[in-house]
């Protein structure tokens, strides 16, 4: 498995609590957020991790080059030298993956997901992207998700508002790396209008529902959470 790790955000939301070092270093339960991403990869046959950096890259490149040795898989970098949106970034990693296709996780992010499970749906749908959904109750951060039980294919995303029941985009991906769903795209767009928005309306993203641990960091209250969740995460 080849994963990609967005990890070039700015993180402008988190200034307040954490500034000096880009999101997915912002420290948690003692270690930084990106550890416990790569702690989760290890429970599955992950090759590389292509990481996606910008915003203060070179604190991720001293850290990863002093616990490499921790983690079984090799890494890589894409490496934007200005912010290209999510789906920019995406794209550029996409040039280092080595398989027919790559899972992507967001660096402020962890969902528990069982990358098998995707994989599996991938290779049976034949879509070009799989991608995670999460249930939830009584929000209002996140867009909703329609999704069709039966055949397993996203129909619909819808924009934010306060809901009491709904499937979110959990922020986990299975991509085929070598599909159109790129071509024709500037150099800098956002993965989820550019990309996700269309490809639903063309029939070709499925959807795997799983109800497991997830929290998005992004803001302050979520970070405090996380810092005090992780403690027995691993």
């Amino acid at each position: 498995m080849d994963v990609i790790v967005l990890a070039g955000g700015l993180g402008t939301r988190l200034r307040s609590v954490v500034s000096e070092v880009p999101k997915c270093m912002a420290p948690v339960a003692g270690k930084p957020f990106l550890w416990y991403l790569l702690k989760y990869l290890t429970r599955y046959e992950v090759s590389r991790v292509v990481l996606s950096v910008g915003y203060l890259r070179e604190v991720i490149f001293k850290w990863v080059d002093e616990n490499k040795s921790e983690f079984p898989f090799e890494f890589d970098y894409a490496i934007e030298t200005e912010p290209l949106g999510t789906g920019g970034g995406i794209k550029l990693a996409l040039g280092k993956v080595q398989n027919e296709s790559a899972f992507i996780l967001n660096g402020d992010t962890f969902f528990d997901v069982d990358l098998q499970a995707l994989r599996l749906q991938h290779e049976s749908s034949r879509k070009f992207i799989t991608m995670a959904l999460k249930p939830m109750a009584n929000f209002d951060r996140y867009g909703t998700v329609e999704y069709e039980a039966g055949s397993g294919k996203v129909v619909a995303f819808n924009e934010k508002k306060h809901c009491d029941h709904g499937l979110i985009n959990g922020g986990v991906y299975l991509v085929s790396a070598k599909s159109p769903i790129f071509d024709g795209l500037p150099e800098k767009f956002s993965f989820e209008t550019a990309v996700l928005e269309k490809q639903c309306l063309a029939g070709n993203i499925d959807g795997v529902i799983q109800d497991k641990y997830f929290i998005d960091i992004g803001i302050p209250e979520d970070y405090h959470r996380a810092d005090e969740e992780f403690v027995n995460l691993f």
